[in-house]
């Protein structure tokens, strides 16, 4: 089972600004991935041609199941307000997907919270600017049958430093029941060692730098298993895509067979 987390920028590309929906499909689909989590998604905005980019993602891999959960509902940076559950065909809205080409028994939104204040960020090379701090969500998904792997995740924290921590103790807690073995992806705003040290019995399945794109320094991007013993890692890679300024990343896992 291949699985994938990327986060799309909404489907722009660093080296030239444009927002071309036959490269991002293009960008996914040489992914391969069975379970592809997605981050900084849009559906509706005018900045991506009003496109649906969790429903091209899952059109790139033939995927038989997709779930879109909006963080927001307007546009990051501009006017918005935090998604509500009865926002899930609202537009323009922002936010994460999880797409699967194996059969899903059931999905769950999982609210995460934001930070109260304004934070600094650098949105450009010559300043840092206050900005408010984005809703977060998580969108898990039991799948059906019986691979390798029997809980998929995905989410994008909050770039406050400690806020991302307690987001991530929360969706922790939320999945403890939680079909095993879980597997959390997405861009989790902390670098490499930091997760798997704050959540006992969680391993990373992957030590790689994917930001940024370009010159990767840091591992902003994991995938993280919960219950990895019935799991074996048999290839890893962060990829560089033409879209984005995060390199996906991607891990091929298989169930671990009893050895006599």
């Amino acid at each position: 089972m291949r699985l994938a987390t990327f986060n799309l920028l909404h489907g722009r590309s660093p080296a030239d600004g444009i927002v071309d929906p036959d490269r991002l499909v293009a960008a996914v689909a040489s992914l391969d991935a069975d379970v592809l989590a997605l981050q900084e998604v849009d559906r509706g905005q005018e900045r991506s041609g009003r496109a649906d980019q969790t429903a091209l993602a899952a059109h790139a891999l033939g995927a038989v199941e997709a779930r879109f959960v909006p963080a927001l509902v307007g546009t990051p940076g501009e006017r918005w307000r935090p998604a509500e559950v009865g926002d899930a065909d609202a537009e323009p809205t922002y936010g994460v997907g999880l797409v699967s080409r194996l059969p899903v028994a059931r999905w769950r939104r999982i609210p995460l919270g934001s930070s109260p204040a304004r934070l600094p960020l650098l949105i450009d090379a010559r300043r840092p600017a206050l900005v408010r701090d984005e809703p977060r969500v998580a969108v898990a998904a039991e799948l059906a049958g019986d691979g390798p792997v029997g809980t998929v995740v995905a989410t994008h924290l909050s770039f406050a430093p400690g806020v991302n921590v307690v987001q991530l103790l929360r969706l922790a807690r939320a999945l403890r029941d939680a079909r095993p073995p879980v597997v959390l992806l997405g861009d989790l705003n902390l670098p490499g060692p930091v997760p798997p040290a704050v959540l006992p019995g969680w391993r990373s399945l992957v030590r790689a730098t994917t930001f940024p794109t370009d010159d990767p320094r840091v591992q902003l991007d994991h995938v993280l298993a919960r219950d990895p013993s019935g799991l074996e890692v048999t290839d890893a890679a962060a990829v560089p895509l033409s879209v984005s300024d995060h390199r996906a990343l991607v891990v091929d896992v298989e169930a671990v067979t009893a050895r006599p």
